[in-house]
């Protein structure tokens, strides 16, 4: 069974489809089968991992109102191990259309049940909003990544999401974690972001993550053509850092696999 992980904040520009496209391409460059669903209008985790909007004939729309099957839109991307439920702008209409739904909440757990075993991970990139296709995505997930950008107003919003995520798991998902909060945008130089880290760090504690994700010019640049930085360009700052979370996650889950040179060894 897959570990389902959404990536979310109401607040944009974050950093939080940066995360979730290049958090899946680290899982599937260390060998784990992952699924990326794109439940964001803006489709941005689409382009990000090299599909063009215009060749998608299908996507997370059809799933939640026409109940095509998950199987039926997956496409699988040039990374091997990672596969795609693309996104298209017809989902910021998906809302008012699931609205007289029966459980209108579990539509997107319900498209995931028959694919869940395929994959090691699932990955939700969620619209920066508080809405019912971000509420679907936490009611579906396992656990929850919220990025958080250092920035003065770091905190702001942080404390509406988490409500969120309470009420969520009291009425809708009760095994439902919070993976961690991961600093992004982060530069070393600036007094400011040192400040916020160690606020956020004060106020949250072990729900940080240790890996913090720099401000980096080659994953600004990985998305222009389409790429996840783990593939733009490897040995990046960028890429290190996302590679970094991967393994974190990996090791909180127990899923870390022993490789070929370790089980020599023993």
């Amino acid at each position: 069974m897959a570990k389902i992980i959404g990536v979310a904040n109401q607040k944009g520009g974050v950093g939080k489809t940066t995360t979730a496209i290049n958090l899946a391409a680290s899982f599937a460059v260390l060998e784990y089968k992952t699924l990326l669903v794109d439940a964001d209008p803006q489709a941005n985790s689409t382009t990000g991992v090299g599909f063009d909007l215009h060749n998608v004939t299908q996507s997370l729309y059809d799933c939640m109102v026409n109940e095509t099957p998950a199987k039926d839109v997956i496409l699988k991307s040039d990374i091997p191990y990672l596969d795609l439920i693309p996104s298209h702008i017809d989902l910021v209409g998906a809302e008012i259309e699931m609205i007289n739904y029966p459980n209108r909440e579990s539509v997107l757990k319900n498209i995931l049940a028959p694919v869940n075993s395929d994959y090691d991970f699932i990955v939700i990139d969620c619209s920066p909003s508080l809405g019912l296709i971000t509420v679907n995505a936490l009611a579906a997930a396992n656990s929850v990544i919220v990025p958080v950008q250092t920035e003065f107003f770091a905190l702001e919003g942080l404390g509406k999401l988490l409500n969120t995520i309470k009420i969520v798991q009291n009425r809708l998902n009760t095994s439902l974690e919070i993976e961690g909060i991961l600093m992004t945008m982060y530069d070393g130089r600036l007094r400011l972001c040192n400040q916020v880290v160690s606020e956020v760090r004060k106020h949250f504690d072990e729900l940080v993550f240790s890996t913090i994700i720099h401000r980096n010019s080659k994953i600004s640049e990985a998305p222009s053509v389409g790429k996840p930085v783990v593939l733009y360009d490897a040995v990046s700052k960028g890429a290190m850092n996302y590679l970094n979370l991967a393994k974190e996650v990996l090791q909180k889950n127990n899923m870390t696999r022993i490789s070929q040179e370790e089980r020599i060894i023993q």
